[in-house]
C-alpha cells in the first residue's frame, strides 16, 4: 500500500461500517499480521507516529488547526522492516472526544474496536500522566460492556470474562507527548516505565472516590498483557508544527527525534503477531474477517463475542483450507496430465500421493481449530472424488493412445481384408500370421498405458467375424481343423480376459495400498497438526498463569491479600487445565473419527487406526 485506507468508516448518525476496498486489500494479505494501533484524544500527534513506524513523513493525515483529521478507523499495510515474513499493519483511529462530532457515542466502539484488532495498542496523550490521563482512558473501563468472552450471555454471566481478557488484548503502550517533568520518584532518578507503574499503582480504601481512582488502573493492569511507557518531548514551536507535513527531521528538536526512533524500534522488535485464543496466529485476509464480525456485531445492536468471533473465522478459514488444498491438487495434477497415461498403475498412484500431500500441507497450513476434523474429512472426500476423475482421464488417454496405436498397425491387414488378400487357399494362415505380428508389435510399443489389454481385447472381438468368415473360407482346412482353430480362439480369448482380471486385481491392491498411505499420511498430519495446537493451548495457560501471580504478587505487596485471594481461584482453573494438556493423550479417540463412513471403516480395517 502506498498510503492509507479507511478501513472502518464512522458515519454522521454514528453508525458504522467495515470499507470493501480495504478488506480486499486485506484478502490479499497471506503473511501473519502485527498490529498496532493508536488511540487518544484528537490533535495529539498520533497520526505522526503512526507515519514514522510506516517510515514515511506524511501518509495519514496530520492536519494543522485544532480540528480532527482521522475519522472513523485507518489502516496502512507496509512490509515489517524487521521480520520479512509478516506484514506491519497500522491502524489510525479518529480522536476521541472530538467535540465537532456532535454524535460522540461511539468513541467507544472505536477504542473497542482498536483494542480487538490490534496486537499492541498505543495510548497517545499530552503532557503528564495525571488523574486528567487516567479520565480520558474512561474508555478502558467500558470494555465489559462493550466485549464479551462467550456467545452465551449465560455463560458469560457465570464466568468472570475480563479474567480471559488478557489471554488475546494488546499489550498496552502508553506514548506521553510534550513531557517537560523530571523523570523522579520520591526524588530519585525513575525509567519511564517506572514512571507508568508508579501512576498505575493502586489506592487503598472502600470509598467511592478511591475505586474511580482505582478501576481504570484496575482495568489497564487486569486486561492487557504488558504496559510500556513513552515520554516524548516538545517535537518544535508552534510556527514548524503547523506544517509538520513538510518540514525536515533536522526541523525538529534533536531528542525528540531521536526519541521517536528508540519508540518505532521497539514497535518494531516488539509487537506481537495478531493472535487468538488458542495463540492461533491472524494474517490478512483474518484480519479482515474479524474486523467485519465484529463490527456486524455493533451494528446489530448486539455485544461483539471474542468467542463468535473465532468461531466465525474458524468457519472461513477452514472452509478456504479446503478450497485451497484442492485446488492445490488439481494445480500439481494438471501440470501432469501431458504425460497421461502413465505407462504403469504405480506410476499414477505415486503422482496422486505427491499431490495429495501437498495439499495436505496447504491445508493444515491455513485450517484451525477443526476439532472434529469436520473439514478434513471433506477435503478427503473431495480429494477422492478428484482422484476418481483423473483416473478417468488417464484411463480415457490410455484408451486412445491405444486404439490410435492399433488403427495404425492395422491399416495394411484391413487393405489386406478389402482387396481379398485372405479370401484364397491358406488364406486363414497368412491372416494369424499377420495379426500375430500386430499384436508382438502392438505390446512392444511403449506409452500405451494402463487399458492396452483391455482395448486389445476389445479389437480382437471386432475382428471376430472377419476372421470367422476367412476362416471358413479357407478351402485347404478340413472341418477338424477349424473347429480346433476356433477353440485355440476362444482360448486366446480367455487367457487375455485372466491376464486382464489379474491386472485389474493387482491394480485394485495397488491402489488399496496407496489408499493406506495416503490415509496415514492425513493421520499423521493431523496428529502433528493437534500436537502443536495443544502445545499452543499449553504455552498460552502457561503464560496466563504467570501473569496472574504476577497480578496476584503485586496485590500481595500493595496490601490488597482479598484480591489477591479471590485471584486463587481463577489460577487453580488454569492450572488444572494445563495440566490436562499436557498429559492427556486424546488423539486416539479424535483421530479415529476424522474420516467418517467409508473412509473411516477402511482406516480401521487396514489397521491404520
Amino acid at each position: 500500500m502506498n498510503h492509507p485506507v479507511c478501513l472502518i468508516e464512522n458515519h454522521e448518525d454514528g453508525t458504522i461500517q467495515v470499507n470493501q476496498d480495504a478488506l480486499e486489500i486485506l484478502s490479499g494479505i497471506t503473511q501473519k499480521v502485527v498490529v498496532v494501533a493508536i488511540v487518544g484524544k484528537y490533535r495529539t500527534g498520533k497520526s505522526y507516529l503512526m507515519n514514522r513506524l510506516a517510515g514515511s513523513k506524511n501518509g495519514f493525515s496530520l492536519g494543522s488547526t485544532v480540528q480532527s483529521m482521522t475519522k472513523g478507523i485507518w489502516m496502512w499495510c507496509v512490509p515489517h522492516p524487521v521480520n520479512k515474513e509478516q506484514t506491519l499493519v497500522l491502524i489510525d483511529t479518529e480522536g476521541l472526544g472530538d467535540v465537532e462530532k456532535g454524535n460522540s457515542k461511539n468513541d467507544s466502539w472505536i477504542f473497542a474496536l482498536a483494542v480487538l484488532l490490534s496486537s499492541t495498542l498505543v495510548f497517545n496523550s499530552v503532557g503528564t500522566i495525571d488523574q486528567q490521563a487516567m479520565d480520558q482512558l474512561h474508555y478502558v473501563t467500558e470494555l465489559t460492556d462493550k466485549i464479551k468472552i462467550k456467545s452465551s450471555e449465560l455463560e458469560a454471566d457465570l464466568e468472570d470474562d475480563s479474567s480471559e481478557f488478557k489471554r488475546t488484548f494488546p499489550s498496552f503502550v502508553w506514548c506521553v507527548r510534550d513531557f517537560s517533568l523530571e523523570l523522579k520518584i520520591d526524588g530519585k532518578d525513575s525509567t519511564e516505565d517506572e514512571y507508568l507503574k508508579n501512576a498505575l499503582r493502586l489506592k487503598k480504601g472502600l470509598s467511592l472516590a478511591v475505586q474511580n481512582y482505582n478501576l481504570p488502573r484496575e482495568c489497564l493492569l487486569h486486561y492487557f498483557n504488558s504496559h510500556k511507557c513513552f515520554v516524548f518531548d516538545r517535537p518544535a514551536s508552534k510556527t514548524v508544527l503547523q506544517n509538520l507535513d513538510n518540514i525536515e527531521e533536522t526541523q525538529l528538536d534533536a531528542s525528540f527525534v531521536e526519541q521517536t526512533k528508540t519508540f518505532c524500534n521497539y514497535i518494531y522488535r516488539n509487537s506481537q503477531v495478531k493472535s487468538i485464543s488458542g495463540g492461533y496466529k491472524i494474517t490478512g485476509r483474518g484480519l479482515g474477517d474479524l474486523a467485519v464480525s465484529y463490527v456486524e456485531a455493533i451494528r446489530s445492536g448486539s455485544i461483539p463475542s471474542l468467542e463468535n468471533a473465532v468461531l466465525a473465522l474458524i468457519k472461513l478459514e477452514n472452509s478456504r483450507a479446503v478450497v485451497e488444498a484442492s485446488s492445490k491438487y488439481d494445480e500439481m495434477m494438471s501440470q501432469n496430465t501431458s504425460k497421461f497415461p502413465t505407462e504403469t498403475c504405480e506410476e499414477f498412484l505415486n503422482l496422486d500421493k505427491a499431490c495429495q500431500s501437498e495439499a495436505l500441507k496447504v491445508f493444515m497450513k491455513v485450517s484451525f481449530k477443526d476439532e472434529n476434523q469436520e473439514y478434513q474429512a471433506k477435503l478427503v472426500e473431495e480429494l477422492e472424488s478428484k482422484k476418481a476423475t483423473y483416473i478417468s482421464q488417464n484411463e480415457e488417454a490410455s484408451v486412445r493412445k491405444c486404439k490410435a496405436l492399433l488403427e495404425e498397425l492395422s491399416a495394411g491387414m484391413k487393405n489386406a481384408i478389402n482387396d481379398g488378400k485372405f479370401s484364397v487357399a491358406g488364406g486363414y494362415k497368412l491372416f494369424t500370421e499377420e495379426k500375430k505380428t500386430l499384436e508382438i508389435n502392438y505390446l512392444k510399443a511403449t506409452g500405451k498405458g494402463l487399458k492396452y489389454l483391455e482395448v486389445l481385447q476389445e479389437f480382437h472381438k471386432e475382428m471376430e467375424h472377419t476372421e470367422s468368415t476367412i476362416l471358413q473360407a479357407d478351402k485347404t482346412l478340413e472341418e477338424k481343423e477349424k473347429k480346433l482353430a476356433e477353440q485355440r480362439k476362444q482360448a486366446e480369448d480367455a487367457a487375455r480376459e485372466k491376464e486382464i482380471l489379474e491386472k485389474h486385481n493387482m491394480e485394485l491392491q495397488k491402489k488399496q495400498e496407496n489408499d493406506n498411505e495416503t490415509y496415514k499420511m492425513h493421520v499423521e498430519m493431523l496428529e502433528k497438526k493437534m500436537i502443536e495446537e495443544q502445545e499452543n493451548m499449553r504455552k498460552e495457560n502457561e503464560w496466563m498463569i504467570v501473569e496472574k501471580l504476577k497480578e496476584q504478587r503485586k496485590m500481595l505487596d500493595e496490601g490488597f491479600k482479598r484480591r489477591a485471594e479471590m485471584m486463587e481461584e481463577d489460577i487453580k482453573r488454569l492450572q488444572e487445565e494445563t495440566k490436562k494438556l499436557s498429559s492427556s493423550s486424546l488423539f486416539g479417540d479424535i483421530i479415529t473419527g476424522i474420516l467418517p463412513g467409508a473412509i473411516g471403516n477402511l482406516l480401521r480395517k487396514n489397521n491404520i487406526l
